[in-house]
């Protein structure tokens, strides 16, 4: 042997001592296995997130336990008695971490050791010979704390009915609602609602009431049962102000119905799918429709096909061309106001009038105008038929109301003074029309105290006086106070007036 092979077996001896002591003194994956924990103990082993290997108490923790990754499971479970457990990735290589329980009565702790990518956790109970029992009970105990918190702060009364029809338990509400309603602390054997809670087979959602103690006034509540293996648990919630809205609500529509049937128009209001939800009398005395047929609810189209059919509308060219009238009515009056009016075969007139109502409705108005139009019309044929009897005096003649706006003229106020009301665009005052008379007039006519006359608004009588137009032409201005403070203006021909000789006889007084 030489001494080179000398030298080399000695660096292989001296590495293979160095790399032993080195595996040696650092821990194991067995040694770090969960199975090595005390009696009291419950440990984990994680790899990153995920549980690698649990002893059986730590199985039977995690069982139960849903969660993204077994590391979340644990910590889920662990959170409410060690409350600083940490998340995985906060927990750095070779860290070492003891968690100590908060709360008062709660012993044990909580190790967690990582070492290339292996975590050990090691919980410690020190209260019970079995980890598992405690975990339980801790858990049972918030579970119970939780629930009875939510059921005792509910605002509504909830209560659990056994099978012998006793009260085994309520809350706070429950208790509160016995003392309104009976005026005395709660008894188990003669529950709330009692023909409800000692059925053995209630229904699982009703409506009932109870009076208050001492007056008339009704509690109504909406009850759901739930079956269960101890019993029948009630849940009953407060709709007493909805009793008093629908009531309400009703009573109101009822007084509606009541001013719309002594209405004489003719009202129909559809919902928002367009069909017919109230009517009043009125209508059916004026589209001749039946009442069983309008309490069908028909839709829009429909209600104006029967209207054609019983001749109440115009009766339209083409059938066509009417029902897009009848989109276009209905469209118009869902958009804004609408109104047109329709003249019957009859002889009748209707005005119908649409308007939009909020949540999409849409109301219709028929009122029968008959004899408003036909007063028009006459009152319109009368004006005509004067207006045709002044335009054949040869006089000039034009009307101011008592404001000084000229109201009407005949046809020779026009020929004379080339003034014709109907072709401006505003009001001809009496100012205007001095202005006129003045410019086609020679002076000396006090056209001031004309135009003060008209005005006047004091006790007036006739004023006359004459007004040289040029060329050896004059005309004999006649002032006429009439009903309303409306004055009469009057241009004659002095040649006609048997008075023509006097120059002027003034107002009384002036």
């Amino acid at each position: 042997m030489t001494a080179l092979d000398v030298v080399t077996i000695l660096v292989f001896a001296i590495g293979a001592s160095v790399f032993a002591v080195f595996v040696l003194a650092k821990p194991t994956r067995a040694e770090m296995r969960a199975d090595q924990s005390a009696p009291d103990e419950v440990a984990f082993l994680f790899k990153g997130p995920d549980l690698e290997h649990a002893d059986r108490h730590g199985r039977k923790i995690l069982r139960d336990h849903s969660a993204p990754h077994d590391w979340d499971a644990l910590r889920k479970t662990l959170l409410p008695r060690f409350p600083d457990f940490p998340h995985c990735e906060e927990i750095i290589d070779g860290a070492s971490l003891t968690l100590k329980p908060v709360g008062d009565g709660n012993a044990g702790s909580v190790s967690i050791t990582r070492t290339d990518g292996m975590t050990r956790v090691s919980v410690l109970n020190a209260s019970t010979p079995d980890p598992t029992d405690q975990y339980q009970i801790d858990t049972l105990k918030r579970q119970v704390t939780s629930l009875t918190a939510a059921a005792e702060t509910a605002p509504y009364p909830i209560w659990l009915m056994g099978s012998d029809g006793q009260v085994e338990w309520n809350n706070t509400a429950y208790d509160d609602l016995y003392r309104i309603a009976k005026g005395k602390d709660p008894d188990p054997e003669f529950p709330l609602f009692a023909d409800l809670s000692k059925n053995p087979n209630p229904p699982l959602n009703t409506r009932t009431s109870t009076t208050k103690d001492g007056s008339d006034q009704s509690l109504w509540y909406d009850i759901t049962a739930s079956i269960c293996e101890n019993g029948v648990v009630f849940h009953a919630i407060d709709i007493s102000a909805v009793i008093k809205a629908d009531i309400a609500q009703r009573n109101f529509v009822q007084t509606l119905a009541k001013t719309f049937a002594q209405l004489s128009i003719g009202l129909a209001i559809f919902d928002r799918e367009q069909r017919l939800a109230l009517f009043n009398p009125a209508l059916v005395d004026l589209t001749s429709l039946p009442p069983e047929v309008l309490s069908s609810r028909p839709d829009m189209l429909s209600f104006f096909d029967r209207l054609r059919d019983k001749r109440m509308m115009p009766e339209p060219k083409n059938y066509s061309d009417w029902r897009q009238k009848i989109s276009d009515l209905i469209a118009a009056a869902s958009d804004g106001h609408h109104q047109e009016t329709w003249t019957l075969p009859t002889g009748q007139t209707y005005r119908v009038t649409g308007r939009p109502h909020p949540d999409g409705a849409i109301a219709f108005l028929i009122e029968d105008v008959t004899a408003e139009v036909s007063l028009t019309r006459n009152f319109r044929a009368e004006l005509e038929l004067g207006q045709s009897l002044l335009d054949t005096l040869e006089d000039g003649i034009a009307v101011f109301t008592s404001a000084g706006v000229l109201a009407f003229c005949n046809a020779a106020y026009r020929t004379l003074w080339k003034q014709d009301p109907d072709t401006s665009f505003a009001d001809i005052t009496i100012h205007d029309a001095v202005s006129v008379w003045d410019k086609e007039s020679d002076h000396g006519t006090d056209w001031d105290e004309v135009r003060d006359f008209v005005l006047r608004v004091t006790e007036r009588v006739p004023w006359e006086s004459r007004i040289e137009l040029g060329a050896s032409r004059s005309l004999l201005l006649c002032l006429t106070p009439i009903a309303t403070g409306a004055t009469v203006v009057r241009f004659k021909d002095p040649s006609t007036d048997l008075d023509a000789s006097i120059p002027m006889v003034e107002e009384s007084g002036a």
